[in-house]
């Protein structure tokens, strides 16, 4: 990515919170909503922009989970954890997936199509285990039905 152009991107994100208290973390998921992630390029350029030590921003960066560093695959796949899933059988699942995408938890797939995480809950407990892949929830999935769920979105590309 070329300085000017990230700039060019930055300017409009940085005016809606430039001096509001807690500006920083706000900045931060504007960042990651529109390029996907926070790229390095775009930490230094927000860093002149704020006039604050690029430190700090991988400081919030770090500390909070939600925001990535590397870019995400096309398809986030998010495997709950949470006691009902747990208990039903989701480690079972989450193998069967990190198996099937030769991923672990947090990693993208290399061909960027896929990023697996593991969530506390999704708030489907009755419908435990339950996988979801980008906003669609799969429940009572069994270790078998995994790998025709991943494989619909690899047709997809």
């Amino acid at each position: 990515m070329c300085s000017e152009h990230i700039l060019e991107q930055l300017k409009p994100i940085v005016e809606d919170w430039k001096g509001k208290e807690g500006n920083l973390i706000m900045l931060l998921h504007a960042v990651q909503k529109h390029f996907g992630y926070v790229p390095r390029e775009v930490s230094l350029q927000l860093s002149r922009l704020l006039e604050i030590p690029l430190a700090r921003i991988y400081e919030v960066i770090t500390f909070y989970n939600y925001f990535k560093l590397e870019p995400p695959g096309k398809h986030r796949i998010s495997v709950c954890l949470g006691t009902a899933c747990y208990l039903k059988g989701a480690p079972v699942i989450l193998e069967e997936v990190k198996s099937i995408l030769s991923v672990k938890e947090g990693e993208t797939t290399k061909d960027g199509l896929f990023h697996l995480d593991v969530v506390r809950c999704l708030g489907c407990c009755g419908l435990a285990p339950v996988l979801m892949v980008d906003d669609k929830v799969y429940g009572k999935v069994s270790k078998g039905q995994v790998m025709e769920i991943v494989s619909k979105y690899g047709k997809e590309g």
